[in-house]
């Protein structure tokens, strides 16, 4: 009997061993620690740096840094928290498998305020401009802006392990606002939080977690180009900095020709600066991924989140989280949830994921089925292009004007020039591969149609008004990608209108154009 029962027990425990290879277990309630380590440091991290936000363009921030545990409310208004809650909305009332559409919807209706390329696709969605082309870079010239980088963390809370299925997520969501880099930014957040759920060593998170986005893609190329830094200088990120602002601190389309980057390459590669060199420790990688500047609250609130899904909520420093009990209880603004609500529902959703995925949940412990990273396919937004030149409102004299247009001054420069009046056209000549008109959404804004080459493009539509706002200098129309050369653009009021519209108005502010890399 003895023998016999020696035999089956050794059967029984290599039954179990076969059945867990390529799987990682972990109680339900250190998983549930994680995502509230990920949410907490999200938090932490946006209201530490929110005050040194886009304080810094082209260079480190060196003033003092402070903190003080009250200050995480900050975070219950912040759109990095809210936007991805509008997702998490989405997913409660129609399903992790609901449509593109149904989520581009529930944040293009939200009460709240959208910039750079959330609000290019809120009017795309408003337009008739469904993902994903409404993220596209016929549509989005802010394509490849931070938005989704910081709007995926919530993908990567949910999946731990399961880098594969994040990405399939990030495809469909990052495409409502974002392409390419745009979207592997998302997909490289997501992954870092994925790989961190039970990797303990910073270095090998940031390897497995780029190894999630495709080798050719400059996002990939620009976080590499960290990490061979990091072990040229491992022991001054200012080094590194300084010769990674050399790089790449020149590549955002959306703010071309100035010191200001939302690219979501450069202030990406800023969150895996803070994490390599602050190499696990909260309050030095808040500090690092801060003062390198730029979108300086967005880049320290993910990388202080992956350090709180390594560690998990209980090993964050008290002089860090304190303040999070305070509010624990307090809902985001336009959401449904609370810290510990969306805490809550996230560890759902992840065990829906894990079970989903070829996992299970075993009483009070989750067996997941690890997945390697898989990188999508490339995708270039505006491949060879720079910006070469940028045309105010006071150099539009060299326009050809032609109809009742009216100028708009601001201590005696010009500012913008409008027409209602259908027919008012004004034509422009340029030598280049790519041109954006800049001007005004308005809540008295109307259509015109906009010709390239002699043909007509498009029609634009100028009507925006949304949460009490107008948008001044935004991008009214764009046409990338071009044959580099001469080319000519004629844009011409239709007098027509949305029923909403107060007007037919067309207010254009300057132009930006663009060459081919040489």
């Amino acid at each position: 009997m003895r023998p016999m029962m020696f035999v089956s027990a050794m059967a029984g425990l290599l039954l179990c061993v076969c059945r867990q290879a390529g799987y990682q277990e972990i109680p339900l309630d250190e998983l549930r620690d994680k995502i509230a380590g990920g949410w907490a440091g999200k938090m932490i991290g946006v209201s530490y740096g929110a005050p040194t936000e886009f304080r810094a363009q082209g260079k480190t921030y060196d003033e003092p840094l402070s903190w003080s545990p009250e200050r995480v409310a900050n975070a219950l208004e912040q759109d990095d928290l809210y936007v991805q809650m509008s997702f998490m909305m989405t997913m409660d009332r129609w399903g992790l498998d609901a449509p593109a559409a149904k989520f581009a919807e529930s944040f293009a209706t939200a009460g709240y305020r959208l910039w750079h390329a959330n609000v290019q696709a809120r009017k795309n969605f408003q337009d008739g401009i469904l993902p994903p082309e409404s993220g596209s870079p016929k549509y989005n010239l802010h394509c490849d802006d931070i938005d989704f980088q910081i709007e995926s963390d919530y993908i990567g809370f949910i999946c731990p392990a399961m880098p594969q299925t994040a990405n399939r997520m990030a495809d469909k969501i990052g495409h409502i606002m974002n392409y390419g880099d745009g979207v592997y930014g998302g997909m490289f957040v997501a992954a870092l939080y994925s790989a961190a759920f039970f990797e303990r060593e910073i270095d090998r998170i940031v390897a497995s977690a780029v190894r999630a986005i495709p080798p050719q893609s400059d996002y990939r190329r620009c976080v590499e180009d960290v990490i061979r830094l990091h072990q040229r200088y491992p022991d001054d990120w200012r080094a590194a900095w300084q010769e990674l602002e050399q790089a790449w601190g020149d590549v955002d389309l959306c703010g071309a020709l100035v010191p200001f980057n939302i690219d979501a390459k450069l202030n990406g590669a800023y969150i895996v600066m803070g994490l390599l060199y602050g190499q696990g420790d909260f309050a030095k990688t808040l500090e690092i991924s801060t003062r390198c500047g730029q979108d300086s609250d967005c880049n320290p609130s993910n990388a202080a989140a992956v350090i709180g899904v390594m560690n998990g909520y209980r090993a964050i420093p008290e002089q860090w989280k304190s303040g999070i009990a305070a509010i624990a209880d307090s809902q985001f603004i336009f959401t449904d949830y609370s810290f510990r609500t969306v805490v809550d529902r996230s560890l759902e959703y992840a065990k829906q994921l894990i079970v989903d995925n070829g996992g299970r949940i075993d009483g009070t412990r989750a067996l997941i089925k690890a997945q390697p990273p898989l990188p999508p396919a490339l995708e270039v937004s505006f491949p060879a292009t720079i910006p070469i030149q940028r045309i105010a409102a006071e150099e539009m004299t060299a326009w050809l004007w032609d109809g009742p247009w009216q100028d708009h001054e601001t201590a005696g420069k010009l500012q913008a020039r409008s027409a209602e009046a259908a027919g008012a056209s004004v034509a422009f000549g340029f030598t280049g591969n790519g041109i954006v008109i800049t001007g005004d959404w308005l809540k008295d804004g109307g259509k015109a149609d906009v010709y390239l080459d002699g043909v007509l493009h498009r029609t634009i539509d100028t009507h925006y008004y949304w949460a009490g706002e107008e948008k001044r200098n935004s991008f009214l129309w764009h046409a990338m990608n071009l044959r580099q050369g001469e080319h000519t653009v004629t844009l011409m009021v239709s007098g027509k209108k949305k029923t909403e519209s107060l007007g037919t108005k067309l207010c254009i502010t300057g132009a930006t154009l663009f060459g081919t890399k040489p």
